[in-house]
């Protein structure tokens, strides 16, 4: 007995002196597309993430908060006690999450709301005192590998796209609420979305030491400041660390944000349709990753990646805008729309004056010439296309959002913009003049920046005429009528001007077959060589109507790229002449005289659609081609090799797949339309596109001689081009590229019209209707008499009014009906 006493007390002692085991404990929370599991026992942390049966996080530091100071960090994955955990319904509260030191104590309490389509994450902090913070992640998701997502879009429409993270501790820092976690090949998305009402959102992207990608929100009461470079801080994109941002403050006092957390299917979101006679995949692709790369921040959008060392944003660049036609996402829209706020505020000199340039460092600018926001004078020259390339953007992204109380209160500011440039015309010829007068003085004036065009530079007023003619038109919306003909006028004579021989003053080569690239004060000619994006220019503008002129240059480049088998458009065609570029661009090909840059692709294709639509395709789809090869991340192509060169990662890389969306596939938007005009090829046929347009989804139908454009409810038809706008009730066609309405068609369910024929004296069109539909035409002649057919039977006569509208009142709904309208006079 007394031995068995003995042994008990043995074990009881052995038990006491035992460490305790630390209790994991776990609770799955999940809706029908998330699944993660949360433990919260000496930790709090979620260990697993699936995403529509996808694990896409799988460890014990899955995603967790911190906190750094002095470079000491503390986290929920060493707690100071087990924290609380309540469930009631589908809301789960854990609270008690306390850890940091003796010294500093941070407070958490995490609650999650569970519904079918998102799971809501709201973290409640709070400190023992004010921390000056290295960090702050508020949490910090760990996925499993850098290559678990292709990308993340932004909330502003930019990307992180991983492809570029190519070696470990790469980081990128952004300013954003939301962020689309995409993988094209599994065709799973997760949407993290950040709500923290007057407080400041940032997240950074790192690729870690062992190949994860970590994704980290900040929440702050002032907006975050890169860390890099002393002095400037504006570099997002660093290389061997992970301390993007600068240290900040973080108070005491209790703060809340929500993390919401959804899933989306990416080919139903980003999907765009059938192609036919080209690869879609391919299309998507560049449209999904390098067009959007130049978006270095949510107020920062060029054509420059953030990848790119010194970071540089051109604000001489008349195609970001652009980029919206065909990245098709209303995001990059209003981001872009923003930046533009941003440049008008911050970028435009008090005289008029547009820097044309901003980046991470002052390297690159004149010295000097810059301001405290990062905007500069280049060291190159006085780049002049920055402010027309302004006002181009701003007038493009008025097509594409049809806002007009935002485009007016650009008014005053592009008056403002072009009234500066416009000045330089000292000899009231149309033609403005560079600060250089002659190319010896070896300072460039546009974004060939180390060519020294001088004086009169067509590819400066080719960019101007374009600027003018767009602008001229927003005025006259805006009711400016003055100044709308002050600028039509200009363009007018700058036109005229432009197309006159050398000999005359113009830019025109008579021996050459080609538009020169600019003049010197003493009448000297320069860059006979071809220079493409001039000649491009021209063409796609409307610069040169001239059809036997446009054939002489397109002919005349197509027969030297055939001869060199060139995959795309070279800057030049031919040499420079000995000076008129920088010593380092010689000998030929070399960079900026005579290398391939993809940027000058939209025009390329404009300029060959109307032409000869089977050449623009042919060069499409050799950027396609090249695309899969190397994913476009260069600056340029080699003329030798053909192969990439240049860190400096251009977005404009893309812009051919954009001509092929405006010019090939003919999808333009307008402030008051989509205008449908197509180029197609007879290998195109069938294609059926997806295309969102104010807040609609549309289906953009394409056949031979047979275009369509539908929403649920509407279907409109023609053989030609026209503009199609919809209402939730009507439908509006605009014959060819007419700015005002046509046929208004008023119906209360699917309505589906088809064009027959519209001319002066006779309109004719096809009807389905499963109701009675009211139709108003317009643009008819006044106070005339026409007479209404209905199946081939005359109905009745029918007067226009004095604004030269006619209605007809309750059409029947019908399977198919052809009604017309005509005046025999």
């Amino acid at each position: 007995m007394l031995a068995k006493k003995i042994y008990t007390c043995l074990v009881y002692l052995v038990i006491l002196f035992v460490p305790a085991i630390a209790v994991s404990k776990e609770i799955m929370i999940s809706n029908p597309k998330i699944t993660l599991v949360l433990n919260y026992g000496e930790k709090a942390s979620i260990t697993s993430l699936i995403i529509n049966g996808q694990k896409v996080i799988g460890s014990a530091d899955g995603i967790f908060t911190s906190v750094s100071v002095d470079g000491k960090t503390y986290s929920s994955l060493h707690l100071k006690q087990s924290p609380v955990l309540i469930k009631t319904g589908n809301i789960i509260r854990i609270s008690g999450i306390d850890y940091g030191d003796n010294n500093l104590t941070i407070k958490e309490n995490w609650v999650f709301a569970i519904s079918n389509k998102s799971i809501k994450w709201t973290i409640e902090r709070s400190s023992t005192k004010p921390i000056k913070a290295d960090e702050a992640a508020m949490p910090v998701f760990n996925f499993d590998s850098i290559n678990t997502w292709e990308g993340a879009y932004q909330g502003y429409g930019g990307l992180a796209w991983f492809y570029l993270f190519n070696e470990k501790l790469c980081t990128y820092g952004v300013h954003t609420r939301s962020s689309n976690f995409w993988n094209s090949k599994t065709g799973n998305g997760l949407n993290i979305t950040v709500s923290a009402p007057g407080k400041n959102v940032a997240m950074k992207y790192t690729r870690t030491n062992d190949d994860k990608l970590a994704y980290t929100i900040s929440v702050s009461g002032k907006e975050l400041l890169p860390k890099a470079d002393s002095g400037t801080n504006r570099r997002r994109f660093i290389r061997g660390a992970t301390d993007v941002w600068a240290p900040f403050a973080l108070p005491a006092a209790s703060s809340k944000q929500s993390i919401t957390l959804s899933y989306f299917d990416f080919n139903e979101q980003y999907g765009r349709g059938k192609f036919k006679g080209i690869d879609g995949t391919k299309v998507s692709a560049v449209l999904n990753t390098i067009a959007r790369i130049g978006v270095i921040d949510s107020l920062h959008f060029g054509g420059n990646s953030w990848h790119t060392p010194y970071g540089p944003i051109c604000l001489h660049e008349q195609y970001i805008a652009q980029l919206g036609l065909a990245i098709n996402d209303p995001d990059y829209l209003k981001g872009d729309q923003s930046c533009l706020d941003y440049y008008r505020d911050h970028a435009i000199k008090a005289d008029g004056r547009v820097y044309p340039r901003w980046a991470y460092t002052n390297e690159d600018a004149a010295p000097g010439q810059f301001n405290k926001d990062g905007f500069y004078e280049a060291q190159w020259g006085i780049l002049m296309d920055s402010n027309p390339d302004l006002v181009t953007n701003i007038a493009e992204l008025y097509d594409m959002n049809g806002d007009k109380t935002w485009v007016k209160t650009h008014q005053l500011s592009c008056e403002k913009v072009l009234d500066w440039i416009l000045k330089r015309d000292s000899n009231g010829n149309g033609l403005v003049e560079m600060m250089t007068n002659n190319e010896s003085e070896k300072h460039s004036s546009d974004w060939i920046d180390i060519v020294w065009a001088s004086y009169e530079n067509a590819f400066v007023n080719a960019k101007l005429y374009h600027a003018l003619v767009k602008w001229a038109a927003i005025e006259q919306q805006l009711n400016n009528n003055s100044k709308a003909n002050y600028y039509a006028a200009f363009a007018a004579k700058l036109k005229a001007s432009f197309n006159k021989p050398t000999k005359d003053g113009g830019f025109w080569d008579e021996e050459k077959g080609c538009y020169d690239y600019w003049i010197d004060k003493d009448k000297t000619v320069h860059g006979r060589n071809m220079v493409t994006p001039v000649n491009f220019m021209a063409i796609a503008y409307g610069i040169c109507d001239n059809d036997a002129r446009k054939k002489i240059i397109l002919d005349n480049i197509e027969a030297q790229m055939q001869k060199e088998n060139l995959f795309f458009w070279p800057l030049a065609m031919y040499p420079y002449a000995p000076g008129e570029a920088k010593r380092s661009q010689y000998p030929f090909p070399s960079y900026e005289n005579g290398d391939l840059f993809l940027s000058w692709g939209s025009i390329a294709v404009k300029a060959y659609a109307e032409y000869n639509p089977a050449l623009a395709v042919k060069y499409v789809k050799n950027v396609l081609d090249q695309y899969s090869k190397d994913g476009l991340a260069f600056q340029r192509y080699g003329r030798v090799k053909q192969d990439g060169l240049g860190d400096d990662i251009l977005s404009g890389n893309s812009l051919a797949i954009v001509g092929l969306y405006q010019a090939i596939y003919g999808i333009n938007p307008m402030y008051n339309r989509l205008y449908l005009n197509p180029h197609i090829t007879p290998e195109l046929t069938g294609t059926e596109l997806k295309y969102k347009f104010r807040n609609k989804k549309l289906t953009i139908s394409l056949n031979n001689n047979s275009y369509s454009v539908a929403d649920k409810m509407f279907r409109l038809t023609d053989s030609k081009s026209f503009g199609f706008y919809t209402t939730n009730n009507q439908l509006f066609y605009f014959n060819g590229n007419s700015t005002s309405v046509s046929l208004q068609a008023t119906a209360a369910s699917e309505l589906i019209i088809a064009i027959k024929n519209w001319a002066a004296n006779k309109m004719e069109w096809q009807q389905k209707a499963a109701k009675e539909v009211t139709y108003t035409l317009h643009q008819l002649t006044p106070n005339t008499t026409y007479s209404l057919t209905v199946n081939g039977k005359i109905v009745k006569a029918l007067k226009s009014d004095i604004n030269g509208s006619l209605s007809i009142n309750n059409v029947p709904k019908s399977a198919f009906c052809d009604i017309i309208i005509s005046n025999k006079n």
